[in-house]
C-alpha cells in the first residue's frame, strides 16, 4: 500500500521584514539567492528519506517571501522535486506570495511547473494599518496583482488576513472581510497578531506607542470572522482556516494528521519516523555547512499525543480511523479520562463515532489540547 509524505521548501528571502515578523527571513541578502538555491538543489538530490513505496501529496514552497527571487529558481526546484521522487497524480503545489513581488511573467512561470495553488499575504485591506505593520504593499496594488492571478489561470487561492493588530477595531475587521468576500477567493487564512520579544512591534507595544485590542475585543473579532464566513458558505475546518466546499488546503491538513514530511532550505523542519530535525537556520550556515539538528526522537505514546493536541485544531472532526491504523489501538483506550473529560467540559462531542468540537472548543482551543499533553 502506498504511503503518503509532503515537501516543504523554504525561501528566506524579503525585500524587508516585517515588525511583527519572527519569521526565519532576511532582507538585504540577494546575493546568496543563487548559491542558497543551488545548496537546496542539492539537498533534495541526495536525500533518502523516503523510498519508492512513497508518494509525495503536496509541496509547499514558504518563506520568507518566495515570490521575492526569480521564478527562474523556483522552476529549477520544482523540477528537481519532480525528478527525485514520485508525485501524486493530482498532487497539490502552493507557493507564498507578497503582492508588491507579483508579476505576470512570473505567474506565468508558476503556472508553467505545475504551481497550482497560490497564497498571498495581505494582511488587511485598511492601508493605514497595512503601513503601520510595515507591509510594503497597498490593498489597491494587491487587488491587481489577484486580478491578474486570476487572468493568468490561478483557481485556487489564498488570501491571509490577521485580527488583533494594534488599534484594530470590530468595524475594521468587517470591512476586511467584506472586502475579500467580494473578491471571492477559495481560502481564507485568518490568523492573530503574536508578537515575539525580538521583534520591532513588540517594544512600541511595551513603549505604549502602540495599542492592541484587549482580550475581549479579539474575540469578538473572532466571533465576527466565523459569523461573516458561515454566512458566505465558507466552511471553517480548521481554527485559522476557512475554505468553500472541497478547496481546503492539502498540505495543512496532511500536517495536522501527522503524516511524514521533508523541510528543505534554512530552517526548515522535517518529520520522519519517529523524528523531528530541522536544518541550519542561517542563510550563510545552511550554505556551506548545513547542520542536521534533531530536535526529537519520540516515543509512542508522544507520538499519540501529539496527533491529539495537532489534530484537535480540525473542526470537522479528528481522524480516528487514521489513528487506529498509525498505532495499532483505538484513542478512546488511550485517552479515555481526557476525551470523556473534555466532553464533559463542553469543548467537543460525539457525533456518528466522530469527535467533533464545539464552539467552546474551538474558541478556547489552547485550553483543550493542554489537557492532551
Amino acid at each position: 500500500m502506498n504511503k503518503y509524505f509532503s515537501v516543504y521548501v523554504h525561501i528566506p528571502f524579503c525585500i524587508s521584514k516585517c515588525d511583527y515578523c519572527d519569521f526565519n527571513s532576511y532582507a538585504n541578502c540577494d546575493n546568496y539567492i543563487e548559491k542558497y538555491v543551488n545548496k537546496l538543489i542539492k539537498d533534495i538530490e541526495v536525500d533518502n528519506s523516503f523510498t519508492n513505496e512513497y508518494i509525495c501529496k503536496t509541496i509547499y514552497i514558504g518563506g520568507g517571501t518566495p515570490s521575492y527571487i526569480d521564478s527562474k529558481y523556483i522552476i529549477k526546484i520544482i523540477n528537481a522535486i519532480k525528478q527525485k521522487y514520485t508525485l501524486s497524480e493530482d498532487i497539490e503545489i502552493t507557493i507564498e506570495q507578497n503582492p508588491s513581488s507579483i508579476n505576470e511573467n512570473k505567474l506565468l512561470d508558476y503556472k508553467q511547473c505545475a504551481i497550482n495553488r497560490l497564497s498571498i499575504g495581505l494582511q488587511s485591506t485598511n492601508n493605514n494599518m497595512l503601513n503601520l505593520i510595515g507591509r510594503k504593499h497597498t490593498y489597491e496594488i494587491f487587488l491587481e496583482k489577484y486580478n491578474l492571478a486570476r487572468s493568468v489561470g490561478f483557481e485556487n487561492i489564498n488570501v491571509d488576513l490577521m485580527i488583533g493588530l494594534p488599534s484594530q477595531t470590530i468595524q475594521d475587521v468587517k470591512n476586511d472581510l467584506k472586502n475579500i468576500i467580494n473578491i471571492n477567493p477559495e481560502h481564507i487564512s485568518v490568523y492573530s497578531l503574536i508578537l515575539q520579544e525580538n521583534v520591532p512591534m513588540y517594544k512600541k507595544i511595551i513603549n505604549k506607542e502602540y495599542i492592541l485590542p484587549n482580550e475581549v475585543s479579539e474575540r469578538e473579532m473572532y466571533k465576527c470572522v466565523q459569523d461573516t464566513f458561515k454566512d458566505n458558505k465558507y466552511v471553517q475546518y480548521e481554527i485559522s482556516n476557512f475554505a468553500k466546499e472541497n478547496m481546503y488546503s492539502r498540505h495543512n491538513l496532511m500536517c495536522w494528521q501527522q503524516y511524514e514530511y521533508i523541510g528543505f532550505g534554512a530552517g526548515a523542519y522535517s518529520f520522519v519516523g519517529n523524528k523531528r530535525f530541522s536544518n541550519s537556520e542561517g542563510i550563510v550556515e545552511y550554505i556551506e555547512n548545513n547542520q542536521i539538528h534533531i530536535q526529537e526522537e519520540m516515543s509512542k505514546n508522544e507520538l499519540m499525543r501529539e496527533y491529539m493536541v495537532i489534530g484537535l485544531r480540525l473542526i470537522n472532526k479528528i481522524d480516528i480511523d487514521r489513528f487506529v491504523d498509525k498505532y495499532g489501538i483505538c484513542m478512546y483506550n488511550v485517552f479515555k479520562k481526557e476525551l470523556e473529560e473534555s466532553a464533559n467540559e463542553g469543548f467537543l462531542k460525539y457525533i456518528d463515532g466522530k469527535i467533533i468540537l464545539t464552539e467552546k472548543g474551538i474558541s478556547l482551543n489552547n485550553m483543550l489540547c493542554e489537557k492532551f499533553l
